[in-house]
């Protein structure tokens, strides 16, 4: 379900940036689609196989029918474990900088992509260039080049193969069904929103004695700035993604400001990924979206986004509680099996579109709500208010300089 921006008339049409279709759906026939007939299974290359690719990769042969048959990875152990985990054959186990070039370059129907963000847009740039379906991790890329990468990679693929980006409470029905209410007025229309996303402090990967210091740095991709975009963008953009799904778009500028505690001398202190956001949204027609993040405690975690409106409020929690309150109350779920079902539906949606020809593709979409979570990035770096139309001007490029020895 797509979000119907025709609600905010003060909302510029989509620019340049977005002449991607979000859903574009092209019937084929079945057995021309991957090359084999329609009931063979598909064939999939994982790139990255750390614990995020070693989890998703198994729901593709368990709910889905297709194989793993074709592995890469930046490290050693990592990519032996997996190897042994999905009995893939050592020869088509591919190792080192051009890893994912290897394995795009051989026999596989699709690549899931499973890498740090920084990666992203080369790596489905490379894969939709040699014709493969793409099943891409969330957030598509860590800033504005990145993002402009993927839309031209959703582009090339549209109508040839399909290109799912991962957001798992797009998938789910509670939160369809919640979006269709919010959208036909069931809470008015929307005024203010409360966006949140507070968790414990993650703990970092030890490097082995003698790794490569980049090695170290990718297996902690997510504390690294450059490597993971941030933890707005890395892990806050699940809840400013479903933001934007409620209030039909992205907001038109932000004003924000954030930091980093002091972790010397504790477990925690790996990266130099800023801990906690508070960032101001302003969306069209005046709606305020108030967003914060933390890393800070365990002893108060929670994904939240509550939207407002003269009739009711909608109370949406990833991987829990999902309702609407007011005069049209509503009981979606008491407990939404979020992360996980979602991760699955996508999976067998991506498969099934490969098999029978109705091709998905959310670049678009998903493109949108990473350039959200950038906005919101920097204008807490600069402690200013940043303006859409700005942001999408920027040509900053994070450069990771890792210089990996093998």
């Amino acid at each position: 379900m797509e979000p119907d921006s025709s609600q905010h008339s003060s909302q510029p049409a989509r620019r340049d940036f977005f002449k991607t279709a979000a859903a574009g759906v092209l019937l084929l026939k079945p057995e021309t689609v991957f090359g084999t007939q329609a009931n063979s299974a598909v064939e999939v290359g994982l790139i990255g196989c750390g614990g995020r690719g070693n989890w998703i990769g198994a729901f593709f042969p368990e709910f889905a029918g297709a194989r793993i048959v074709a592995l890469a990875d930046v490290i050693r152990d990592r990519l032996d474990a997996t190897q042994s985990s999905f009995k893939v054959d050592p020869s088509r186990t591919y190792y080192g900088p051009d890893a994912y070039r290897e394995l795009i370059a051989s026999k596989v129907d699709a690549v899931a992509i499973e890498t740090p963000p920084y990666f992203h847009p080369e790596q489905a740039r490379a894969a939709v260039d040699a014709g493969k379906h793409v099943y891409l991790a969330k957030p598509v890329a860590v800033d504005v080049p990145g993002c402009r990468s993927i839309v031209e990679s959703g582009k090339r693929a549209q109508g040839k193969r399909s290109f799912l980006v991962d957001f798992q409470t797009r998938s789910q029905p509670v939160f369809q069904d919640a979006v269709a209410r919010v959208e036909r007025g069931d809470i008015g229309k929307p005024v203010f929103a409360q966006v949140f996303y507070y968790a414990g402090r993650p703990s970092p990967d030890k490097a082995k004695p003698g790794m490569d210091p980049g090695q170290g740095r990718i297996l902690n991709f997510y504390m690294d700035r450059v490597l993971g975009g941030d933890i707005i963008v890395e892990q806050n953009i699940h809840v400013i993604d479903l933001a934007n799904w409620f209030l039909g778009g992205h907001p038109l500028a932000a004003y924000g400001s954030g930091g980093r505690t002091d972790w010397s001398g504790t477990r925690f202190d790996c990266g130099d990924a800023y801990d906690h956001f508070l960032v101001n949204f302003t969306y069209p027609n005046g709606v305020q979206a108030d967003f914060s993040s933390n890393q800070l405690t365990n002893s108060f975690s929670d994904l939240c986004v509550r939207c407002f409106g003269i009739k009711g409020a909608v109370d949406s929690h990833y991987g829990g509680l999902v309702r609407i309150t007011g005069e049209n109350a509503w009981e979606g779920a008491k407990k939404d099996d979020t992360f996980r079902q979602g991760a699955i539906n996508n999976v067998k949606a991506f498969i099934d579109s490969i098999q029978t020809g109705k091709l998905l593709n959310n670049a678009d979409q998903a493109v949108e709500s990473n350039l959200t979570a950038i906005l919101g990035r920097t204008a807490a770096y600069q402690n200013r208010t940043v303006t859409w139309e700005e942001l999408l001007r920027s040509e900053e490029k994070f450069e990771a300089n890792l210089k990996l020895r093998w």
